[in-house]
């Protein structure tokens, strides 16, 4: 059966709730939506096409992960939790689980969520025959947009679509070819790994025109609670 590999090891100190501090008790990917840790949502997603093996790479904090799937029904998924360090970064963390790894393999972050098709995306994956496909989304726009003439504000459009943009969403397939790509616990997935993969035409995009969200700041945070409490949460597919 397909592996799934989490990064869960991150600090998100950008989610600052000077209310509760849930930044600094918990990891990000802890961080509750509707009750459940997003980490949770996320292997909800991956089990509702038949993945239940993930691998959890943890760092920050990654005790308590593991105190939670430890002692919360977790049927039918198998985890390995694995300590990858505590200043590891994106493609050193990876690395670190090797050998854990045989064979193709989902990957994703722990703070994002989507209702992509992950049947779909593996597909995809398999007709490329690419080392890595990452699923290209349309990122949400924070802010308004200005067109400038000089010092003149020409147009103004308050937070357009992002149609026209596309962003690296996670939700990753790739080769065990992508380890010959990564050095140590420095290497970021991000820049030289997946970069030289593209320079390479080994790094194929999977469009997904549907939801996707990233948990990045407290206001996206209460943005997906608020979705989820709605009874229509996008990314809910099971």
């Amino acid at each position: 059966m397909m592996k799934c590999v989490i990064l869960a090891g991150g600090y998100g100190t950008r989610i600052s709730d000077f209310d509760n501090k849930e930044s600094i008790l918990r990891p990000k990917p802890m961080i509750e939506i509707g009750g459940k840790p997003i980490l949770w949502h996320l292997l909800k997603i991956y089990s509702n096409y038949g993945i239940n093996d993930f691998i959890i790479c943890c760092g920050y904090k990654g005790e308590q992960i593991k105190e939670y799937f430890n002692n919360t029904d977790s049927a039918p998924w198998n985890i390995e939790m694995v300590d990858t360090g505590l200043n590891t970064m994106t493609g050193g963390r990876l690395k670190r689980i090797q050998n854990h790894i045989d064979d193709t393999f989902c990957l994703t972050y722990g703070d994002g969520l989507s209702n992509i098709n992950i049947n779909d995306l593996i597909k995809f994956h398999n007709d490329k025959k690419s080392t890595a496909t990452l699923t290209a989304v349309h990122p949400p726009e924070r802010f308004g947009v200005l067109s400038l003439n000089g010092d003149h504000v020409t147009q103004f459009r308050e937070k357009p679509s992002g149609n026209d943009s596309w962003v690296n969403g996670g939700f990753l397939v790739c080769e065990t070819e992508i380890f010959n790509y990564l050095q140590d616990d420095s290497t970021i997935l991000e820049k030289k790994p997946l970069e030289s993969l593209s320079k390479e035409n080994k790094l194929t995009a999977f469009k997904h025109d549907g939801f996707w969200y990233a948990m990045d700041t407290l206001r996206e945070r209460k943005y997906l609670e608020k979705l989820y409490e709605s009874g229509n949460a996008p990314w809910k597919t099971w």
